[in-house]
């Protein structure tokens, strides 16, 4: 089946020869047999070409058809078969299409035949995604990790992307045989700007280890947002924290991580993170680029996975969610710290949203909440507020009167649940981190010992 969508844009440049307002095809292949054939979560191949076209949409090019391809036997040379190459491309010269994007990977074989076929340019799964990251990304940090990402992929197409890999570049050809071809130049420019740009990550990483470790010292506990793309993460993160942070019905309308601070009722502050979304058959080049950012997760003491529930695929795109947790080294143990915040209840009729409220009235761990009208907000800030200070100790101090500085820092620090003054001193009942006891003691013994020695 083929849904035509003709809309009028605009154009203009963009990188990799993508513009915006290209009319583009949209291409889903449906595997009858293998493992590719395999659709997680209730998936259909129809919900995967619409998810596909969302991610065209994302850099605006002009989606004019998009149509499911069957296929009994992938051909290695256009992984579909001969007769739907006609067929398509007589398509796309009838709707004047510039662009195919194809989701799924093709090798650099398959894509430069089928350019050749349809005299088009022709971009797979992988290729999309970088294109909308490459977009998106605004801080210095977010563009070196796309940067990453697409010269790894871009390395592995140059018999694809060079129309000139015979001519030959320097040397005489006295020692080793003929000079560097160009393939081989363009290959060894990338490997070094990849080192390069490794390096400057491995900076990166270790700048964040001493953020964290400095948020430890203050300490603010983490709560990371997590979820699949357009979840509402970001919708969720500017009601909690009341900031602006770019929040659309787009697919990746965040890519570079957001951190602010949160009050809780308790008094707590913490740190609400919020992290760029996930995406089924995200490509294995971005997820190693993307590590460094998502390592804000593995610290977290809190995390939010943000689901929308009104979305046909919701059990599909949680089991991807929970796979690219599982390749950072969460598993089964995240569920300790971790609560299922349901979004947009708002689009679900009254029978469904009391289904939710049942279930979530037997699993304490979910949380069903609407991020736009804010119908669920305290009860999810109390059950974060609970989770931390079941994480803390509590402990007693008497403190002379005259020990204002640390009673101010038991405020600053704690979570002060009972106050009895006396004459003579006061006795503060707080919650505190363990780390925090041990430092407090050790602070306190301090100014103490310095007190007595300059009485001496």
């Amino acid at each position: 089946m083929t849904t035509t969508i003709d809309q009028a844009t605009g154009a203009h440049l963009d990188i990799d020869g993508i513009r915006h307002g290209d009319r583009a095809l949209v291409l889903h292949p449906a595997f009858k047999t293998g493992q590719r054939a395999q659709y997680a979560g209730g998936r259909t191949p129809e919900t995967r070409l619409e998810e596909a076209s969302g991610l065209a949409r994302a850099i605006d090019l002009n989606v004019v058809a998009a149509e499911v391809v069957r296929i009994n036997d992938p051909r290695p040379n256009t992984l579909i078969g001969s007769g739907k190459v006609e067929a398509l491309a007589e398509l796309i010269a009838a709707n004047d299409i510039g662009l195919v994007v194809f989701d799924a990977a093709l090798t650099p074989v398959q894509q430069r035949n089928l350019e050749t076929a349809w005299k088009v340019k022709v971009i797979d799964r992988t290729g999309l995604i970088l294109e909308i990251f490459g977009e998106r990304a605004r801080t210095k940090e977010g563009q070196m990790q796309v940067e990453l990402a697409a010269l790894s992929y871009q390395r592995s197409r140059l018999v694809r992307s060079w129309t000139h890999l015979e001519r030959q570049r320097g040397g005489f050809g006295f020692i080793g045989g003929p000079g560097e071809s160009q393939i081989e130049m363009d290959r060894r420019l990338i490997d070094e700007r990849i080192v390069r740009i490794k390096k400057d990550l491995e900076d990166v990483k270790r700048t964040r280890a001493l953020h964290r470790q400095a948020r430890k010292r203050v300490p603010y506990p983490v709560v990371a947002l997590v979820g699949y793309t357009n979840a509402g993460k970001s919708t969720l993160f500017n009601r909690l924290t009341k900031a602006s942070v770019m929040a659309a019905d787009l697919l990746f309308a965040t890519l570079d991580p957001t951190m602010r601070r949160v009050h809780l009722a308790s008094g707590r502050e913490i740190i609400l993170s919020d992290t760029v979304g996930f995406i089924s058959d995200l490509p294995t080049e971005l997820v190693a680029a993307f590590r460094a950012t998502l390592e804000e997760v593995l610290e977290a003491d809190v995390i939010l996975h943000v689901r929308d529930v009104a979305h046909p695929e919701t059990d599909g795109q949680k089991a991807d969610v929970e796979a690219v947790l599982a390749g950072l080294g969460l598993g089964h143990d995240v569920t300790d710290h971790m609560f299922e915040v349901l979004n947009k209840i708002d689009l679900l009729d009254e029978p469904a949203r009391e289904a939710l409220a049942a279930q979530a009235s037997r699993d304490q761990r979910l949380k069903p909440i609407s991020a736009i009208t804010g119908a669920g907000i305290e009860d999810l800030l109390r059950a974060i507020d609970e989770r931390l200070s079941a994480q803390r100790v509590t402990e007693t101090y008497r403190l002379n009167p005259a020990e204002g500085a640390a009673m101010a820092w038991l405020y600053a620090h704690g979570e002060v649940i009972d106050r009895q003054d006396a004459d003579s001193h006061i006795d503060l009942t707080v919650r505190l981190a363990p780390e925090d006891v041990q430092r407090f003691v050790r602070q306190r013994a301090g100014k103490q010992a310095s007190s007595k020695g300059g009485q001496a």
